[in-house]
C-alpha cells in the first residue's frame, strides 16, 4: 500500500493521532479532544474539536467521513459528509456531528468520532465549448434509469 508523509501537530493534551484500526483500512479513526462529556440530544449538532492540525502535501486532501457503526447504532453522522481538509489549511480539525437518532448520545473525551482518508486531488482545467459530446443518457436526470 502506498504511503504519504503528513505533518501533524497536537494542539490539545488529550489529542490522539488518527489511527488505522486494521491493516487494510482506508480510513483512520479520528478522536474527540474534549475536556468534558458532550451530550448531543436528538436533532442537535455540535462542532467537536480533535486537537489536531495537519500539513498535507500539495496535491492531497483529507476527507472526513462518518463512522458507520455509530450511524447505524445511534444515528450519529456528520453534517457535511464528506468534509474536505485542503492542503493549505493549517487550523484545528473539527468535526460537525449531528444526532439523527431518537435518544441523546454522549460523546466522551477520546471517543472515535469520524474517519479520515488521505486522497490525491486533481484540479479541473475548464475548456468552454458550444456543444457537448452525446451519450445514451444525454440529459436524463434523477430516476431516469428506472423507466423502460
Amino acid at each position: 500500500m502506498k504511503q504519504v508523509d503528513v505533518a501533524i501537530k497536537c494542539l490539545h493534551p488529550l489529542a490522539q493521532l488518527p489511527r488505522y484500526m486494521t491493516a487494510q483500512a482506508a480510513g483512520m479513526d479520528v478522536c474527540a479532544a474534549l475536556d468534558d462529556v458532550l451530550v448531543l440530544g436528538p436533532g442537535e449538532r455540535a462542532l467537536v474539536p480533535t486537537g489536531l492540525a495537519i500539513s498535507l502535501p500539495e496535491g492531497f486532501e483529507a476527507q472526513i467521513r462518518p463512522r458507520s457503526g455509530w450511524a447505524i447504532r445511534d444515528g450519529v453522522t456528520l453534517v457535511n459528509s464528506p468534509g474536505t481538509i485542503d492542503a493549505d489549511y493549517r487550523g484545528e480539525i473539527q468535526i460537525i456531528l449531528i444526532n439523527h437518532g431518537q435518544q441523546s448520545v454522549a460523546v466522551e473525551p477520546g471517543a472515535r468520532i469520524a474517519q479520515m482518508i488521505i486522497a490525491p486531488v486533481l484540479q479541473a482545467c475548464w475548456r468552454q465549448v458550444d456543444t457537448l459530446d452525446s451519450t445514451d443518457r444525454d440529459d436524463g436526470g434523477f430516476g431516469h434509469t428506472g423507466h423502460q
